[in-house]
């Protein structure tokens, strides 16, 4: 959001207001309560950042610095309380509220795991796992949700309308749910003596190889390096993975295959990610959840940086026609 790391002082004025803010008003809670036993965490979390705009009048003041800066600080405290309650209400459990005592991840792993116990202790090797997870997926170019709150944002609305827009480009399957796609594809491998004939598939055009590859990164993806290590942390509290080996396997064939060297098909941040989540027990469908919890604070400083931009205009591509020339109106009886 500033652009450099904050003094001692900043940060903990920081930390101080997004922790008291994360509390939602009690008719979230009614609206979150409202939808299907089984509605799709995602589904609750776009019409749920969008609802908040009808909260807070004044964010439509989008050139007020200080007005903006509030809504920052909002969305960024909220975002992990509106996504713990819809996984909640997604299982029948619950809301637990937030614990202003505990750090940003740990209260997130509060509001979702907690149970009968007065006070909710998270391991501190999962709490910093998952804190840099949230670092790592802050932010990354301009991808499809990023380009999502760029362009909603451009006619100027309330920054809530805007995130819930990137929220749900984040739903599609081929954005935020990509580390989903490639747990699917471990467990239809089975087994490590499967995966050259996997390979051998992949090359034949047969199935995809999901995890692997990067419009941006030709080369391996620097963020996956940090989260493999993570891994090894987070498996030595949860237990190994019976997936991983699989993973492990493939990855060392595809890396020493002139097939996929020479394509740059090289594993990237969903190629991991999604085995230290399924791991710390969060359920597949809140994989694309996490993703959105982070990368909001991406989304804000790429829309202040927008709305800052003198030559920003609303977003207006060219669109070029090559249809018929010419069509003659026909009435509907004369049309075959």
């Amino acid at each position: 959001m500033n652009g450099e790391l904050p003094t001692r002082r900043q940060h903990e004025d920081w930390v101080h207001d997004i922790t008291h803010h994360t509390f939602l008003h009690e008719n979230m809670k009614r609206l979150i309560e409202a939808f299907r036993y089984d509605a799709h965490p995602m589904g609750i979390l776009v019409s749920t950042v969008g609802a908040l705009s009808t909260f807070y009048s004044e964010a439509k003041n989008i050139f007020d610095p200080i007005a903006r800066r509030q809504q920052a600080v909002r969305l960024i405290a909220k975002m992990p309380t509106l996504a713990a309650f819809a996984y909640r209400a997604s299982v029948g459990l619950p809301f637990v509220y937030p614990d202003n005592d505990l750090s940003y991840t740990g209260n997130f792993l509060a509001m979702l795991f907690k149970m009968a116990e007065s006070k909710y202790r998270p391991n501190p090797v999962l709490e910093r796992a998952l804190d840099v997870l949230f670092i790592l997926h802050a932010d990354h170019e301009q991808n499809c949700s990023t380009l999502a709150m760029r362009a909603v944002g451009s006619s100027h609305p309330d920054p809530y309308s805007a995130v819930a827009a990137a929220v749900a480009a984040l739903y599609g399957p081929l954005h935020g749910g990509a580390n989903e796609m490639v747990l699917r594809m471990l467990k239809e491998i089975g087994s490590v003596r499967n995966v050259p004939e996997y390979i051998k598939r992949v090359k034949q055009g047969q199935v995809r190889l999901m995890g692997f590859g990067h419009r941006v990164y030709k080369n391996y993806d620097p963020r996956a390096r940090i989260i493999k290590q993570i891994a090894d942390q987070v498996f030595e509290v949860t237990g190994r993975n019976p997936l991983l080996d699989i993973a492990l396997e493939l990855e060392r064939i595809a890396l020493q295959d002139d097939y996929f060297v020479s394509r740059k098909l090289y594993p990237n941040v969903d190629f991991y990610s999604g085995l230290i989540y399924q791991s710390m027990k969060f359920p597949v469908e809140t994989f694309p959840v996490l993703f959105a919890i982070p990368r909001t604070s991406g989304w804000l400083a790429q829309w202040e940086e927008m709305l800052l931009d003198p030559e920003q205009r609303i977003a207006r591509p060219r669109q070029i026609y090559i249809g018929s020339p010419r069509r003659d109106y026909r009435t509907m009886d004369e049309r075959m």
